[in-house]
């Protein structure tokens, strides 16, 4: 059977079939609808598909194989470390004390569990060199959320939260950015980049002052290139009473290198789901906890993790906290799998790790700049961003050049982000990717670019080769097929 013509689940359907089949053992049955209020019972039943559990088992593993991951093949994309995830890690995530307990559980219970996360929070003050850790947000944007509500906090405390409304932000930074700040309900300050691609110092000094609430800034940034003139921006931000905050979305590229402290940044998140290897994509689950320097950390998101004696206790006595951020004490199972990525790999394998990763994202850079565009040519960090300029003059644009890599069984790169670069293709490899895996993708690329020299008709009808070919984007955003009539 073609992939093309696996029947729909509910094409499988036939009224009377069931996905289990079990004897009768004479127990009594129990309708928990019964139990339930009136206005929250169906009035006619859901319209389900009635399937075997062969057919439901087929079913779910056709859709499987139409998924694609790390463990199938290259995924380049910019800004989001896709890297891959040790098994060892998932194991140590599914260890009975760990995947069987309940965080309602009493904390003498728990001792275990919260020793790790006790311990993770100590290894990321370290790597961040910030003074006060906590685990509690759920993924990076609400990282960002909660260190941006710190700083208002911290305002406020001062008399300052009516004067210090301003946010500033790159105009090459995370589009999380300026949308996390805005819901802080700041007002956002657009800092434009320098001919080299980072912040311009003398539009920064232009614009803090008095209103100023603090900088968001990731470093290396979004092109993957390094703030050298970090400290200076460090002292304009905070000669004007402003704060800093650091993206850590980049972490991967400098990790045993240097640190967000040292910079002189006063607070930052982390994505465990990225720097440290855990399972992300889809939407989550993720973690992106928050350090601070010690005059923010009363201000951290309560309970806190803390040791007192030889016992480990989940601490709300933080009068002045902003109180909790997420259910519970934040992704759990994430971050015992970022607790076994940092114990696994140690100080030298972390740093192994960020050279690696500039390595891999300069070899590719060479191997690419003379058949693109390279409109920030200097060396870059863990990821750089080409242009597909050139390529759009002879009639394909990036996000030709995109799809057809998907004949090419890759996963597109980011397109069309940074902003301020035209027709931009931004790539990542990370560093567990092979010279020969490397090569593969540098060598389709290479093909796409002269193919568009002699035949670009090929490549703006791409892809050929996937089970569905391209799709008209805008009409089916505004006009989507989301029902199926199956009666």
């Amino acid at each position: 059977m073609s992939e093309q013509t696996i029947p729909l689940i509910f094409e499988r359907s036939k009224s009377g079939r069931k996905a289990y089949s079990l004897a009768d053992f004479g127990v009594p049955t129990y309708d928990l609808a019964e139990e339930l209020a009136p206005h929250l019972k169906r009035q006619e039943a859901a319209r389900l598909p009635e399937v075997s559990e062969l057919d439901l088992m087929r079913h779910y593993t056709a859709l499987a194989n139409r998924n694609f991951g790390l463990e199938t093949g290259f995924y380049p994309l910019g800004s989001c470390t896709m890297k891959y995830n040790p098994k060892i890690n998932e194991d140590i995530a599914r260890l009975e004390g760990f995947s069987a307990i309940h965080p309602l559980q009493p904390a003498e219970t728990a001792q275990g569990a919260l020793k790790l996360m006790f311990e993770l929070q100590e290894y990321l003050k370290e790597i961040t060199g910030m003074d006060a850790v906590s685990l509690q947000s759920a993924a990076g944007a609400q990282g960002e959320w909660t260190a941006l509500l710190i700083f208002k906090a911290h305002h406020e405390a001062n008399g300052q939260g009516d004067e210090r409304k301003k946010m500033l932000i790159p105009d090459s930074a995370h589009g999380t950015n300026p949308a996390t700040a805005a819901i802080c309900g700041f007002d956002i300050v657009e800092i434009k980049s320098n001919e080299n691609g980072t912040i311009s110092v003398d539009a920064l000094r232009e614009a803090v002052g008095p209103d100023t609430a603090g900088l968001m800034l990731t470093n290396p940034n979004t092109l993957g290139l390094f703030e050298n003139d970090i400290l200076e921006i460090s002292q304009i931000v905070h000669d004007a009473g402003g704060l800093l905050y650091y993206d850590g979305a980049n972490s991967n590229a400098i990790l045993s290198k240097v640190t967000p402290g040292l910079m002189e940044f006063d607070a930052v998140h982390l994505n465990l789901h990225k720097t440290f290897s855990t399972p992300h994509g889809g939407g989550g689950p993720g973690s992106g906890p928050v350090g601070v320097k010690d005059f923010l950390a009363p201000y951290l998101p309560v309970p806190q993790v803390e040791k007192a004696g030889d016992q480990y206790i989940l601490s709300k006595d933080y009068p002045e906290s902003i109180g909790r951020v997420k259910g519970y004490y934040g992704n759990f199972g994430v971050n015992v799998r970022a607790y076994a990525y940092i114990r696994t790999m140690g100080p030298k394998g972390l740093k192994q790790v960020s050279e690696d990763a500039v390595l891999n994202a300069n070899y590719m850079k060479a191997r690419l700049e003379d058949h693109f565009d390279t409109p920030y040519p200097q060396i870059c960090k863990h990821e750089f961003v080409l242009s597909g300029k050139r390529q759009k003059k002879l009639g394909a644009s990036t996000r030709d050049i995109a799809k057809r890599l998907l004949d090419y069984g890759f996963y597109a790169p980011t397109v069309y982000f940074p902003l301020i670069v035209e027709e931009s293709l931004m790539i990542e490899p990370t560093e567990t990717e092979s010279k020969e895996t490397l090569d593969a993708f540098c060598d389709a690329m290479i093909e796409i670019a002269q193919t568009i020299e002699t035949n670009p008709e090929l490549v703006t009808s791409a892809p050929h080769e996937t089970s569905v070919r391209r799709l008209d984007e805008t009409l089916a955003a505004r006009k989507p097929k989301v029902i199926f009539d199956f009666e």
